[in-house]
């Protein structure tokens, strides 16, 4: 009897822990995400999904990068060295490609979804000395085209570079990396 019965309990908890286990949707929500941006034109900007958060690819045109030294004293963090960065995205890009921006689109001030006011000066609503990049309009924080916050602003760090690697010139997975990249 306490043989059928430990049996019985046994076959009672299989569902019931199985429910517990994540499901094959929750597996590939934190999956890696392979990418081909072999269509991306220069200062032209996609958006994949990466564990439920969107992230931004951006095939930045030259004028576009030498926007970002210029605004090395305008940002809070040039380097990413204050957040928790990759070590190939704490440099002038924040990029492993310098012309390939890959960052979460996600304000880290309190997770509002920036847009992008890629057009210089006053024509989008932005001050006359703006040389491009996101606006998050909630609570006004502003990133330049290497996903660096702007001093004084609410958001506190860089928009986060997710880990990526590059398989190809034109096919990158997102949620892997490479040790020493």
């Amino acid at each position: 009897t306490a043989a059928v019965g430990g049996a019985g309990a046994v076959a009672a908890l299989v569902p019931f822990v199985s429910s517990l286990l994540p499901s094959e949707r929750a597996k590939a929500a934190g999956a890696p995400v392979e990418v081909d941006i072999s269509k991306l034109e220069a200062g032209q900007m996609m958006t994949v999904e990466w564990r439920g958060k969107p992230v931004w690819i951006i095939n930045r045109t030259k004028e576009m990068l030498e926007t970002l030294p210029k605004l090395a004293d305008a940002v809070a963090d040039p380097k990413s060295e204050k957040d928790m960065q990759p070590a190939y995205a704490k440099n002038d890009t924040r990029s492993v490609k310098p012309e390939i921006m890959v960052v979460v689109g996600i304000c880290t001030h309190l997770g509002c979804s920036p847009s992008q006011k890629f057009k210089k000066g006053a024509e989008e609503g932005m001050p006359t000395d703006w040389l491009g990049g996101f606006l998050c309009p909630c609570h006004g924080s502003t990133f330049d085209f290497a996903g660096r916050v702007y001093k004084a602003k609410p958001a506190p760090t860089n928009l986060e570079v997710p880990p990526h690697v590059y398989v190809s010139d034109t096919r990158l997975i997102i949620g892997e990396e490479k040790k020493g990249a």
